[in-house]
């Protein structure tokens, strides 16, 4: 039985939507669902992108912000990164036009669907996520789908398809993923991030404990020890993944090189099918354990499973080449120590000389909170370049600066900004390098830059 919010009933009631800040990559296709559903769109951005291009077949949409943009809306969706005193939003207040945080919406959004599969955890939300939907869209599924990142095979964050099949990306960040209604939930690991809202890991442990008991049935990391205190209460059914033999779908007779996997699945007593994964790095052998899982009980054949996986070739920004420019270059998501630590032993295993993390530290107080573990992480990188940190959402009440960082970091320098760190990586990596850009703020700008100059060159 799914909850429904109070809120629901608003969006509900409604057909003329207007988005602020449309051009989000979260934002994109949950427009595109709601056109799909019946709604008229309208939205606003600041900045041209590549999803503000996709959502205009859709909408009218408006560059730039001012209050007449809201129109005849009925309704006004904002993005968390829209500002409270957004002359758009304040403009709907001031004509007691509704007003729903996109989390809210998505999750409205979910109970309107009979299959949703909402892909929760700490690390490879995105990829399992892509992952998941690729295999979907490829057996003729017809998934609908909310993807954190790009998703290659549709070169988008999102698909709108015919069943009521609905892949959602889940996240935890100030329990927003309790607003969804799962009827299947996927836990894939559970580690210390956004400890400025959880507090305490029993704290973030019980927020997962309560996802999963919003689902039917739930797919979870049984190697994870938090992920199985999550699950101690639960009444519903658990189907577990993982390297040990306990869990219901576990890896054997496996094989890797620098390229990925190779490896045979294993399920109540027998060999389902053989895996090729391209994707270096043991965390995505559990990524595609985990899309496996789900499908096969969703009823992809598992050859077209095992189709699809060979296929992937990762998520946007996730350990993704850019190029090679005398110098090879990979731009990867990771913001948090157990990622920048997975995706730097996975750089080191492809046998370059040197590996040269570009690192944009995101948040105050992650980088207070985990300073020690950052060090850590980031000191197996050769080089390492780190850039201010980037505040987002926050002030700077934590007294904390990269220059902490980069003091207990052999091998370091802080660059301002991306033009210099573009120019100091042309100056000084060169053939047999590998440099790697890494964070979830705008980091991703210096790859950019460096292909752009490329191309002048």
């Amino acid at each position: 039985m799914k909850k429904y919010f109070k809120e629901d009933q608003i969006l509900f009631s409604v057909k003329k939507v207007h988005m602020i800040g449309i051009g989000g990559s979260g934002m994109c296709p949950l427009a595109e669902i709601l056109h799909s559903k019946g709604y008229e769109i309208t939205g606003s951005d600041n900045n041209e992108s590549d999803p503000l291009k996709m959502v205009r077949k859709i909408a009218d949409v408006y560059l730039g912000h001012d209050a007449k943009n809201v129109g005849n809306a009925e309704l006004v969706i904002y993005s968390a990164a829209i500002s409270k005193d957004n002359v758009e939003l304040v403009e709907a207040i001031n004509r007691n036009i509704p007003i729903m945080e996109r989390s809210a919406v998505l999750g409205a959004l979910t109970r309107l669907f009979n299959n949703v599969v909402g892909v929760s955890g700490t690390h490879g939300k995105t990829t399992v996520t892509s992952l998941i939907t690729q295999i979907l869209i490829q057996a003729d599924f017809n998934p609908n789908a909310v993807i954190g990142g790009k998703l290659p095979l549709i070169d988008h964050y999102g698909v709108t398809g015919d069943s009521d099949i609905f892949i959602v990306e889940s996240c935890e960040f100030a329990d927003t993923f309790l607003r969804l209604s799962p009827d299947i939930a996927v836990v894939l690991n559970i580690d210390n991030d956004h400890m400025e809202y959880f507090k305490t890991m029993d704290n973030m442990i019980l927020s997962y404990s309560k996802f999963i008991s919003m689902a039917s049935r739930a797919f979870v990391n049984g190697d994870d020890k938090l992920v199985l205190k999550a699950i101690e209460n639960a009444d519903n059914e658990i189907i577990t993944f993982g390297f040990n033999k306990s869990n219901d779908y576990y890896p054997i007779n496996i094989i890797n090189d620098e390229n990925g996997f190779d490896f045979d699945i294993y399920y109540k007593n027998e060999i389902l099918t053989s895996i090729t994964n391209h994707i270096p790095g043991k965390h995505n052998i559990y990524n595609a354990l985990a899309a496996f899982s789900v499908c096969h009980y969703l009823g992809v054949p598992v050859e077209r499973i095992a189709d699809s996986i060979a296929q992937f070739t990762g998520a946007g920004r996730r350990f993704e080449k850019i190029g090679d420019f005398g110098f090879v270059l990979y731009d990867d998501y990771a913001h948090h120590p157990t990622e920048i630590e997975t995706t730097l032993k996975s750089a080191k295993q492809l046998g370059y000389n040197r590996v040269i993390a570009v690192f944009q530290p995101f948040t105050y107080s992650r980088t207070k909170m985990l300073k020690d573990e950052f060090i850590k992480a980031l000191s197996i990188a050769d080089e390492i370049i780190l850039t201010p940190i980037m505040g987002s959402r926050e002030i700077n009440n934590y007294d904390i600066y990269s220059e902490d960082l980069q003091r207990e970091l052999e091998n370091s320098i802080i660059i301002n900004s991306f033009e210099e760190i573009k120019e100091y990586i042309f100056e000084n990596f060169h053939k047999g390098d590998l440099v790697i850009t890494m964070g979830c703020g705008d980091i991703y700008k210096v790859c950019r830059l460096i292909s752009e100059d490329n191309l002048v060159k």
